[in-house]
C-alpha cells in the first residue's frame, strides 16, 4: 500500500447538503420556480456531474425546453450561479471534515504514503473546501490531484482515478481508495483500485458490492466504537488496518467486505 486516494464530496466532507442549498439558491437568483428537496436530491445524486444533474431534471420537468445549444448555455449559467453559492458557504467556514480524514492523512504523511485527491468536482469547489481546512498551499500536500479541470469524464467512468495513477507512476493494486457512493465505487473498481467506503445519509442506500470496507466513517480517538458484521470492533481506522485489510484483497483472503452496522453516519 503506496498511496490512499480520497473522493471529496461526500467523502472529505459531508458537502452535499451545501450543493443542495447554492442549487436552490441558484434557482431563486436566476428566477426559476424548482425547488429541490432531501429525498429529491438523493435521486439525482445518482446522476454525476453539477451540470449533468441539472440538465437531466431539467428534462424531467420541461424537455421541450432542453433541445437545442442554449439549453447548455443556461445550464452553465445556472450552474456558475450555484458555485459562487457554495464556494462563498464553503468558505465560510462551516464544512468540517468528516471523522479520521485529517488524522489519516497525517499517518500517512509521517510513513512516507502518498495521498492523492480522485474528484470530479470543479477546481473552485476543491480549493474552496481545502483551502479552510489546509491553507492557501493546500496542493503541496497531495501528490496527485484529479478533477474535473484535468479529467472530463465523470464516474462512475475510471478516467480519474486512471489520470491520478499515471501522476503518482504506481499501479492500482499499491493504492487503497475512499468513496462514499455507488458512483464512486463503481470508478474505483474499474480502475483495480480496492476502496474503503464511507457513505453519507444521502448515498447510505446505494450497493457497494466490491468494497473492501463499509464504514459510517474511519473514526477518530474520541468517537464511538464501529461494530463490525465480523473481526474485531473498530473505535478508528488506522494505517495498520488498511494495510491489513489491503493485504487481504491482494492475497484473495476472505474477500466479504467489512461492514458496520447501528452507527451513525457523519
Amino acid at each position: 500500500m503506496q498511496a490512499l486516494i480520497f473522493d471529496v464530496d461526500g467523502t472529505l466532507a459531508d458537502t452535499e447538503t451545501a450543493h443542495l442549498h447554492a442549487f436552490n439558491a441558484a434557482f431563486a437568483e436566476t428566477g426559476l420556480d424548482w425547488f429541490w428537496d432531501e429525498a429529491l436530491y438523493a435521486r439525482l445524486l445518482k446522476v454525476a456531474g453539477g451540470k449533468e444533474r441539472l440538465l437531466h431534471y431539467w428534462r424531467t420537468v420541461e424537455r421541450e425546453e432542453t433541445e437545442g445549444a442554449k439549453a447548455l448555455e443556461v445550464v452553465e449559467a445556472v450552474h456558475a450561479i450555484k458555485t459562487r453559492h457554495y464556494t462563498e458557504r464553503v468558505r465560510a467556514g462551516g464544512l468540517p471534515l468528516r471523522p479520521g480524514i485529517a488524522r489519516l492523512m497525517e499517518e500517512a504523511n509521517a510513513a512516507g504514503i502518498g495521498v492523492a485527491i480522485a474528484t470530479t468536482t470543479t477546481p473552485a469547489n476543491l480549493d474552496a473546501l481545502l483551502q479552510v481546512h489546509f491553507g492557501a498551499a493546500w496542493r503541496t500536500r497531495f501528490a496527485a490531484i484529479g478533477d474535473a479541470g484535468t479529467t472530463h469524464a465523470k464516474k462512475p467512468a475510471p478516467d480519474v482515478y486512471q489520470h491520478v495513477l499515471a501522476q503518482l507512476g504506481l499501479q492500482p493494486e499499491a493504492c487503497l481508495a475512499f468513496e462514499d457512493s455507488s458512483n464512486g465505487l463503481l470508478a474505483a473498481r474499474a480502475a483495480n483500485v480496492p476502496t474503503v467506503v464511507t457513505p453519507t445519509g444521502y448515498t447510505s442506500q446505494d450497493c457497494f458490492e466490491g468494497a473492501l470496507a463499509v464504514l459510517p466513517h474511519l473514526g477518530d480517538p474520541q468517537t464511538p466504537i464501529l461494530q463490525p458484521v465480523r473481526g474485531e470492533p473498530h473505535r478508528w481506522v488506522n494505517l495498520a488496518t488498511l494495510r491489513r485489510w489491503h493485504w487481504n484483497a491482494a492475497s484473495r483472503v476472505d474477500p466479504t467486505p467489512f461492514v458496520a452496522l447501528n452507527a451513525d453516519l457523519s
